[in-house]
């Protein structure tokens, strides 16, 4: 019982994280088909104000637990033996934590350099 659950709980957190995926990318698409900022510190402003930034994060986050999610499936149902399956889920929970850390220091000093 408990493993249908488990995978029931990352099948609903890959609908989740597809949906803000999908809505948010579609927001940049019309917003920046309107009003597209014309240089870089204008970008940055955009980007440096809070529910920008914010929403970027939670962009982020949801990006990189879509493709844990995803990546982790297809290694736990494609790669038998368990030592390499170990050794290739650590090395990308390895780089995805540190694709966040550094997408989080990113948009925290844009806030801070604004």
């Amino acid at each position: 019982m408990t493993r249908r659950v488990s995978g029931f709980r990352a099948w609903v957190l890959q609908r989740i994280s597809a949906l803000y995926l999908g809505l948010y990318i579609l927001f940049l698409i019309w917003h920046f088909m309107f009003s597209a900022p014309a240089s870089f510190t204008e970008w940055r402003e955009w980007v440096a104000e809070p529910i920008n930034n914010l929403s970027l994060l939670f962009f982020a986050f949801f990006l990189l637990l879509h493709a844990w999610i995803g990546t982790r499936d297809i290694f736990i149902d494609y790669i038998n033996p368990l030592l390499i399956r170990v050794f290739l889920l650590t090395l990308l929970a390895i780089g995805l934590i540190g694709s966040g850390l550094w997408t989080a220091k990113y948009l925290f000093l844009t806030i801070v350099s604004v």
